[in-house]
């Protein structure tokens, strides 16, 4: 089986350095590389091409549209059976091709997704959001993982599909913002095995800062509902629960001045829920400040999901904007 590793760039050339470093390590090495700059100010072409005698890789440049279209612009070049999807912001494992085709084997997938993890080499900010996002006290527990909750939906970061999945559906039709999930479900609707490979994993870096986290889970909170209008069955009521979340914090702050016996259950019930995350965060990181970090992690997402839940599903469907 030859792969086809396609990578939008946008403005992260040291990004691209760790992935195509990482990529030169695999043992599977039926692969080539694509890289697409989807209208970067900072290309990456330099850093690119000085891995030439190293990998089969391939640079090209287009106006910006976004994550989703440039994929496409490196799914129409490629020339592989299969393609594998990545963000710039992971490293990938020495043995990751050589489970994916295992994985595919055994299941038969036309399409696939793999889990994240952490790094040693991350920072501890990096580490605990690494943790929130794949957290089953977190929405983690909807994302990818052998327990998710309902149908599995691969995500860019590390997708896999094969040439059959592209030419018959066509690709990604929104270019940001749950272009995935969209995709995802495309490909499910039309009849295509899709799934898990937990084997399949990369070591995702994702954002540096809270603030950088924030505005990206607030996006993934609006994407949610942008798949609802697409797909109504889609929305289940474990999506809500970040909105449901957010609710019942502002309660409490109105509650606690006026009603304290009433609020008094709901604080205790939060303290329950933040010191079992606290200790959950510290048995799988096996470290104290990256768990108390974790904390601050999981409420910075599903605050800030929540909130975008909230914003877009009035603007969208109550308000219909």
């Amino acid at each position: 089986m030859f792969f086809s590793i396609v990578i939008p760039l946008y403005n992260r050339p040291q990004e691209i350095d760790e992935l195509l470093a990482s990529l030169t390590l695999q043992k599977y090495t039926s692969f080539e590389v694509i890289v697409v700059e989807d209208g970067s100010d900072k290309g990456a072409r330099h850093m690119v091409e000085s891995y030439q005698d190293r990998l089969d890789i391939r640079y090209f440049e287009k106006q910006n549209e976004g994550q989703g279209f440039a994929r496409n612009y490196g799914f129409a070049r490629a020339k592989g059976d299969y393609f594998i999807v990545f963000d710039s912001d992971i490293i990938v494992p020495p043995h990751y091709l050589q489970n994916a085709v295992a994985g595919i084997a055994r299941d038969n997938w036309d399409a696939f997704g793999g889990p994240d993890a952490a790094h040693h080499s991350f920072t501890p900010i990096q580490k605990a959001i690494s943790y929130a996002m794949t957290s089953p006290f977190t929405t983690g527990g909807i994302r990818g993982n052998k327990k998710h909750v309902g149908q599995f939906h691969p995500r860019s970061f590390n997708m896999g599909l094969s040439r059959k999945v592209y030419e018959q559906t066509g690709g990604f039709k929104l270019s940001r913002r749950s272009e995935d999930i969209e995709f995802s479900i495309r490909m499910i609707q039309q009849g295509f095995r899709v799934g898990l490979i937990p084997e399949a994993f990369v070591y995702h870096k994702r954002r540096a800062t809270f603030t950088q986290f924030f505005k990206q889970t607030y996006g993934f909170g609006k994407g949610r509902i942008d798949i609802y209008k697409l797909f109504p069955n889609e929305l289940k009521l474990v999506h809500a629960l970040p909105a449901f979340f957010v609710i019942g914090l502002v309660c409490l702050l109105l509650l606690n001045p006026v009603l304290p016996t009433w609020s008094g259950i709901g604080n205790r019930l939060l303290f329950l829920y933040t010191f079992l995350l606290f200790l959950h965060a510290w048995f799988v990181t096996r470290s104290i400040q990256v768990a108390g970090l974790a904390v601050l992690a999981a409420y910075t997402q599903l605050i800030a999901y929540g909130l975008g839940f909230i914003r877009h599903y009035l603007q969208r469907v109550v308000w219909k904007k």
